[in-house]
């Protein structure tokens, strides 16, 4: 019997809103490594673009989960680079699992991804070249924001 009641790495954030509470946590792929390539080996069975030749040490996960009674249930995740001086991304990855899709939980991640480069002083981007995937994330995402800027301004 498991004893692992919660995620490995930091809890960085939680929120109860309309019923369901969620948690973010900080996961270091140095360090939780075994845990780390597991979500790699979970995102390459939906992202067939999804490359884990390389290694997760220089990456940081931060998974979204649903909290309940019984624990902690992961909805998905994104990662980025640990020291990325010499890009702007601000995500490399990002994953929703398929049950949990089109319930607003890509774009609470990219707000999130966002939020973190913003707290950091780094503004970037997702990482090049954008998948068809991922762009399917993006432009509504982006579009729902320049929308409610420019009725802000009237």
């Amino acid at each position: 019997m498991c004893d692992v009641r919660h995620p490995p790495g930091d809890e960085i954030y939680r929120d109860k809103k309309e019923g369901t509470e969620i948690a973010f946590y900080e996961i270091d792929g140095a360090t939780s490594r075994v845990y780390c390539e597991n979500l790699s080996y979970v995102s390459r069975m939906y992202l067939d673009h999804k490359n884990i030749a390389f290694s997760i040490d220089p990456f940081l996960f931060y998974c979204l989960y649903e909290v309940k009674e019984d624990g902690f249930h992961f909805v998905g995740y994104f990662s980025k680079e640990k020291n990325n001086n010499l890009s702007q991304n601000n995500l490399s990855c990002i994953l929703v699992m398929p049950f949990c899709q089109r319930s607003g939980y890509g774009k609470l991640l990219i707000e999130f991804s966002y939020a973190l480069s913003s707290i950091e002083a780094r503004p970037g981007g997702p990482e090049r070249p954008i998948s068809d995937l991922g762009i399917k994330v993006y432009l509504p995402f982006w579009t729902r924001r320049v929308v409610n800027a420019l009725l802000e301004l009237e």
